[in-house]
């Protein structure tokens, strides 16, 4: 197989997160950047980062890197490139761009000239003049920071936060990839006891029941590179049967979401039904004032309401006193994981985070507020774990 350069794109602070998973795939040529993890693999590691990686936005094949302050420049360096290594003739290959802090500051001029350079090479290898782009679709991106422009083709179409079992929408979701980010940031593990109190549609507890089975996040649907000739159905069908064969459906977990809208709640069992989660999540509808658990040493990974629209502040400092005393009061062995962007978390909460970490939710800067609890006793000798009873 042939090496290639392929980029795992990030929300800014996770990069490190991605990084950890394309190592966990097998890849060890990995290179953290911001927004970005660059690695070098093989055709397959786009069928299985595709399948795979929960926290990166998408795969894409890294064409060339260059720096271009002239519109020549761009031009003559983007036509140099191996496009028809990966473009059939019939290729649809739209261009899309971004510009940041670079003289080449139009993009659509840009976005112009990589898609002339790109023809003018195609017309070199297939001698033709004109291509009606009838066949599978090729999103090339360039991209220009500090006038080093980055051209590169998207494998995913979609973004990976897209799984498939959201069909349906609630006020203010997480994306899924986020969600997964802040599980893995809070290192659960799939033994230990799971709660969203105010689960909303249900994100953060269908992404830890997908980790918590090894379930691959894009099992259940499919992407751009899918179509692509380069990449033979033969690799698509191997990741596909890989990530089957690894999958543990089998595993007992404990995981609760919680919230006090009935409405919503419904939709996240939709949701859990459609990622095949349905029997591994219990949902409640209880307030966070009254969530109360009797099993120990457990995780509260939540995304509550931020507070950001107007006449919002009074309830959401309410809920956020209600969290800290529940949680002091009710959940002592337990760590406790909020992500938010409302300043004063910490004061009303009741005590300062013993960790935190910038994330953004969209586009909102927020604070991952890091409560770490006790952890749990080791089992004595010839000892069975101490199985715990159900919420």
């Amino acid at each position: 197989m042939t090496k290639i350069e392929l980029i795992a794109t990030a929300t800014f602070g996770l990069e490190s997160v991605v990084a950890y998973e394309v190592k966990s795939l097998g890849y060890e040529d990995v290179k953290v950047e911001n927004g970005r993890v660059t690695f070098v693999a093989d055709e397959l590691a786009v069928c299985r980062g595709n399948l795979w990686l929960r926290t990166a936005d998408r795969v894409l094949i890294k064409m060339g890197e260059f720096r271009a302050s002239t519109f020549e420049e761009l031009f003559q360096q983007t036509k140099a490139l191996p496009w028809p290594d990966w473009l059939p003739e019939n290729a649809h290959f739209p261009v899309e761009g971004k510009s940041i802090k670079s003289q080449l500051h139009s993009v659509p001029d840009c976005q112009a000239i990589v898609k002339k350079a790109v023809v003018e090479k195609m017309k070199q290898v297939y001698k033709k003049e004109w291509f009606d782009e009838t066949g599978p679709r090729y999103t090339i991106e360039v991209a220009l920071l500090k006038d080093m422009a980055t051209l590169t083709i998207d494998t995913s179409g979609a973004g990976l936060h897209k799984r498939g079992y959201r069909k349906l929408s609630s006020r203010a979701p997480i994306k899924e990839t986020l969600a997964a980010g802040l599980i893995s940031i809070a290192r659960w593990y799939p033994d230990r006891v799971l709660l969203d109190p105010g689960c909303g549609s249900g994100t953060i507890p269908i992404e830890a029941a997908l980790i918590g089975h090894n379930l691959a996040p894009g099992l259940g649907r499919t992407f751009a590179a899918e179509s692509w000739p380069v990449i033979p159905e033969t690799l698509w069908l191997k990741a596909r049967q890989e990530a089957l064969d690894l999958a543990d459906r089998a595993a007992k977990l404990r995981i609760y979401g919680t919230d006090i809208d009935k409405e919503v709640l419904s939709l996240a069992r939709y949701h859990a039904r459609q990622a095949g989660v349905e029997n591994s999540i219990h949902f409640q509808q209880v307030p966070v004032a009254k969530v109360r658990s009797k099993q120990k040493y457990g995780f509260i990974i939540t995304n509550p309401p931020y507070g950001e629209r107007l006449g919002e502040a009074r309830e959401v400092e309410k809920l956020y006193r209600e969290m800290g005393e529940t949680y002091t009061h009710h959940f002592d062995t337990w760590s406790c994981f909020v992500i938010t962007s409302y300043s004063q978390f910490e004061k009303l909460f009741g005590r300062p985070a013993d960790k935190k970490r910038k994330l953004y939710n969209g586009r909102v800067e927020c604070q991952y507020y890091q409560y770490l609890g006790p952890r749990p006793p080791r089992p004595k000798p010839n000892q069975e774990p101490a199985t715990n009873s159900p919420e």
